[in-house]
């Protein structure tokens, strides 16, 4: 029987990962540097694979380090949270956490209810913004941990859910089918808001911006008024809601990618353990929907239509 990994070797090579640096992880972890390439010649004799490859001055995972650091991530906040499992004083306190609007209506209920039966005696401060004022609450210390859309510029952010972005349109109405489309988006700064233009400009599609706010649920109005055309992830679409394709003349959209990021705190076992919570709980979460002949997975069907060209989909109320 192979022995158990090494948690301290684990624990430096999430440092390396994080940091792109053996000389910075060896400062993090407080050993040396010499001490630090050491540990990781056995983790890597212990994994039977090469987990790093140099780039530069930098060290880049290779396709291994990057499999083993999502299982290296899971297995510290186990740790923790076990041992804190053990010590009745421990997970005791105050978090805040943030998360945009739409997030929050479709996810929180999940992540609220696993988390405070774990952990009563946890209180949870939330705040609802859309990621770019997040990501400024994290790097201020107003945050321990937001969950956001992902970007790669922005900051780090562990991604721990990808869904369709989609083009979404009122079923009672024809605002797809107008000359000049009408559109509701985000600030300026949303990236769902450049990607949609990024589209509309390549198919040189004659539209025009007729609502703009932070809000998803004045985005949702606009659309479900028939008033503009949007882009929304799986988890933000609402009965009466038509989502658009290739064959509506709508070109295929990146993935929305969700993200955890941390901010510093005194508290990283409250982090950690609201954190592995978040991950379970969107893996469990799904959007079935139903219609008059049956139900079926929508999400599979909205990314094959966006793909395939099938004909535009309206949604049922659930």
């Amino acid at each position: 029987m192979k022995a158990p990994l090494d948690l301290d070797q684990l624990q430096t090579f999430i440092s390396i990962a994080d940091t792109g640096s053996f000389t910075r992880a060896a400062e993090e972890v407080h050993r040396t540097q010499s001490a630090v390439s050491m540990q990781m010649r056995r983790l890597e004799e212990r994994i039977g694979k090469p987990l790093f490859e140099k780039e530069g001055r930098s060290n880049r995972l290779t396709e291994e380090g990057d499999k083993l650091l999502s299982y290296a991530r899971r297995l510290l906040y186990l740790n923790r949270e076990t041992l804190a499992a053990f010590d009745d004083q421990r997970l005791e306190g105050t978090i805040r956490i943030g998360t945009p609007d739409d997030y929050a209506d479709r996810f929180l209920p999940e992540i609220m209810a696993r988390f405070t039966r774990s952990n009563p005696r946890v209180e949870l401060t939330v705040i609802c913004e859309p990621t770019p004022g997040l990501v400024e609450h994290i790097k201020r210390g107003n945050l321990d941990l937001a969950l956001v859309t992902h970007n790669d510029v922005r900051g780090q952010s562990e991604v721990v859910r990808r869904e369709p972005l989609l083009w979404v349109s009122s079923a009672n109405h024809a605002t797809h089918e107008q000359e000049t489309l009408p559109m509701a988006f985000g600030r300026p700064n949303c990236i769902w808001r450049r990607a949609a233009v990024d589209v509309l400009d390549q198919q040189n599609r004659d539209y025009r911006i007729l609502f703009t706010s932070f809000s998803a649920t004045v985005i949702t109005a606009a659309v479900l008024s028939g008033l503009a055309i949007s882009v929304l992830p799986e988890c933000a679409l609402r009965p009466g809601m038509r989502v658009l394709g290739e064959a509506d003349g709508f070109g295929a959209l990146p993935d929305c990618r969700i993200g955890i990021m941390r901010g510093q705190t005194s508290r990283p076992e409250i982090v950690d353990a609201l954190a592995r919570h978040i991950s379970e709980s969107l893996d469990n979460i799904s959007v079935p929907l139903g219609e008059e002949t049956g139900t079926f997975d929508f999400a599979a069907l909205a990314f094959a239509k966006m793909k395939r060209s099938k004909p535009s989909q309206i949604l049922p109320g659930w």
